[in-house]
């Protein structure tokens, strides 16, 4: 598998790199769901289209990665499907949303992957949880209340993704998640417990709850559901980056 990109996910990519030779990884998009600007969205359109379009030249399937967090599934009513309309809930999600329409008019062979919050050793700053061990550290910590987010290890997605390839989805679209949104404050809980700090809350507005459908990447991979996830998976997405972070 030929890896566009150097960041967090290319990186992680790196085990699968001699597998799957008739696929091409676009991971390196705009990573940040807040602050890009409109010409970080134009770039990240500009790079795959050009990446699209050697693909369709070549033959090769194309991997995307899109979002299936808040920004795509914030407004939807129950679990966020990848077979249903959606409105996104941001203007990253709108990018996002509109990237795939991209893709798909593209003519290129393709496989989309919405996204939950990747949590993994060595993320980037702006990453959920780096940003919240942070703020921990610095002894404030803000939140939108009643917020929910999905999160799951790096290492599982690459477990998936490596098994999604293998069954050959092919111009597919597939949420790769957990399926259970953990509340914010309980993840800054768990976390702050773990650190030894109390640190101060501060609410902004009221957060988003949403949930994310795994229906079809349960059907895709079977193995998920030996992967733990559940209720309290999270707690050993934390353990573990926290783990990594002292090794």
């Amino acid at each position: 598998m030929e890896i566009v990109g150097t960041g967090f996910l290319a990186r992680c990519l790196r085990p699968l790199a001699g597998r799957h030779p008739g696929t091409v990884a676009l991971a390196a998009g705009e990573s940040r769901t807040s602050g890009a600007s409109d010409a970080d969205f134009a770039r990240e359109a500009a790079l795959l289209r050009d990446v699209a379009k050697r693909c369709a030249a070549d033959g090769r399937r194309l991997l995307f990665f899109s979002t299936a967090a808040t920004g795509m599934y914030g407004l939807a009513e129950g679990p966020g499907s990848e077979d249903t309309p959606v409105t996104p809930y941001t203007p990253y999600g709108a990018h996002k949303l509109a990237l795939e329409e991209q893709l798909r008019d593209s003519g290129a062979d393709h496989l989309i992957l919405r996204l939950a919050h990747l949590v993994g050793p060595h993320g980037r700053y702006h990453q959920l949880i780096p940003t919240l061990v942070r703020q921990i550290r610095e002894g404030a910590v803000t939140m939108h209340r009643g917020a929910t987010r999905d999160l799951i290890r790096v290492s599982d997605v690459i477990t998936i993704i490596d098994r999604l390839l293998a069954a050959g989805p092919r111009a597919d679209t597939v949420n790769v998640a957990s399926g259970f949104a953990a509340p914010v404050e309980d993840i800054v809980d768990h976390l702050a417990g773990a650190l030894g700090f109390e640190p101060r809350k501060e609410y902004v507005d009221t957060g988003v709850q949403y949930a994310i459908s795994t229906r079809k990447l349960r059907a895709l991979v079977p193995q998920v559901a030996d992967m733990g996830f559940g209720p309290d998976y999270y707690r050993l997405v934390l353990n573990d980056f926290l783990a990594a972070e002292h090794a």
